[in-house]
């Protein structure tokens, strides 16, 4: 057996190029840190990984097999806190890497949660709506005991929103005997969600975004925006930046992207893929291909769809004065060096994604409660958290000379480090 087959035999199955680069940047910041090796063997592990298969009947009467995830990376300060993905390329190195990162991103908001991910293998646009609420329901059956508000509490991710939320909410009440809307958050407001949830990523990245600016002196009137994505974070970032005077030069979808140098109509483009379901052929925009979006000269750069969009292919290319990262890992670790070099602001994306979860507890805090907020309470506490946030990465970084990246990292494996001591190792 060569040495390759044995190495890759010896790593664990979540161990793909996303969990080694999640891995990785845990790993610049353990160092960093200089920390213990027992505690470093403790973080590079989820907690916990349940893979199970979904059998479902389509409308055709036929039984399709469905894989599904849910991975627990720690609870050291409260509850795994995470989204649910539905998307063709889910993976459990993928939703291991996920959950990673969302440990990172709650200890960075000062959130009672550790972090989980989940996801099933399927493409949700090819399934009818009953096919798609018959799996998200069978799903929510094979994971059930490992979720609950005081246990694991899910939320949308790529591929799901608030229905799907609401089907698993719905479900796990009918096996549990009586409605339980803390098991989930981003749900319908009718059933316990919360205002502001929906755009509250976009709103995140939009304050991350305002802070980077004011640090480097610029101005927002007239700030050149790209962004790659426009499902829900990308939506609500390019109309919370446009509505502020930003100028969103493009914007894309899965299947192609939009140029105006004049800046784009955000309000009426999203009224056209209301009506045509994407922005293909929308008139006052040039089609551009998501290769060329990334590397268009702008301000501000949000990569807000898929990771590992950003590549040491394409690194040297990028030309902005801020990448904020909408999206989980769009950055491979190579070009996160070449970046470096090149002198960009970087907003890492446990700091710049980190508005959902932030309302998501929110949502929890209320449910558990019975008690809700105004809107404009939510968005201001959201302000608050994440400045706050963005300002003590921004003063570590400064202080240690390190990039926001490591610097984020560091304040939050510190703080789980910090918890675990305090907690001691059972038994």
């Amino acid at each position: 057996m060569s040495i390759h087959h044995k190495e890759h035999r010896n790593k664990p199955e979540y161990h793909t190029p996303i969990y080694e680069m999640a891995l990785a940047q845990f790993e610049q910041a353990a160092d960093r840190l200089d920390l213990d090796p027992n505690l470093r063997k403790r973080f590079i592990a989820p907690k916990r990984a349940i893979m199970v298969n979904i059998p479902i009947r389509m409308d055709d009467s036929s039984v399709e097999v469905f894989h599904g995830y849910r991975v627990h990376h720690d609870t050291t300060l409260g509850p795994s806190k995470g989204g649910i993905r539905f998307h063709p390329d889910v993976t459990l190195g993928e939703v291991s890497a996920l959950a990673m990162w969302m440990t990172w991103k709650c200890a960075l908001m000062g959130l009672p949660f550790g972090g989980a991910k989940g996801g099933v293998r399927c493409d949700p646009h090819a399934l009818t709506r009953n096919e798609l609420q018959r799996l998200t329901r069978r799903y929510t059956a094979e994971i059930v005991q490992f979720i609950g508000p005081e246990m694991d509490v899910p939320a949308p991710d790529i591929g799901t929103n608030e229905q799907i939320m609401a089907w698993m909410m719905d479900t796990y009440s009918q096996l549990k005997g009586y409605s339980i809307p803390g098991i989930v958050t981003g749900k319908p407001i009718n059933i316990g969600g919360s205002l502001g949830r929906t755009e509250a990523t976009g709103r995140g990245v939009v304050y991350c975004i305002l802070e980077a600016i004011q640090h480097l002196k610029m101005q927002v009137e007239g700030c050149k925006i790209v962004i790659q994505g426009f499902g829900n974070v990308g939506y609500h970032t390019a109309r919370i930046l446009y509505e502020k005077g930003c100028c969103v030069l493009a914007v894309s979808d899965i299947k192609s992207g939009l140029y105006n140098a004049n800046g784009l109509n955000i309000p009426m483009l999203k009224q056209y893929i209301e009506k045509h379901t994407h922005m293909k052929g929308f008139p006052e925009g040039d089609e551009i291909s998501n290769a060329d979006l990334l590397e268009l000269s702008c301000d501000v750069l949000v990569p807000a769809a898929l990771s590992e969009q950003i590549t040491c292919e394409n690194a040297e290319r990028i030309s902005c004065k801020i990448l904020a990262e909408a999206a989980n890992g769009p950055t491979t670790l190579e070009a996160d060096k070449i970046l470096q070099d090149k002198g960009l602001f970087l907003i890492p994306d446990v700091l710049a994604n980190a508005g959902g979860v932030t309302v998501s507890y929110f949502e929890w805090v209320q449910g558990l409660q019975n008690f809700f907020w105004k809107e404009v309470e939510i968005n201001e506490r959201l302000h608050d958290i994440v400045t706050l946030a963005f300002q003590n990465v921004l003063r570590l970084a400064l202080s240690e000379k390190v990039d926001m990246r490591l610097a984020a990292l560091m304040l939050s494996v510190r703080k789980i480090t910090e918890a675990k001591l305090a907690r001691g190792l059972f038994p």
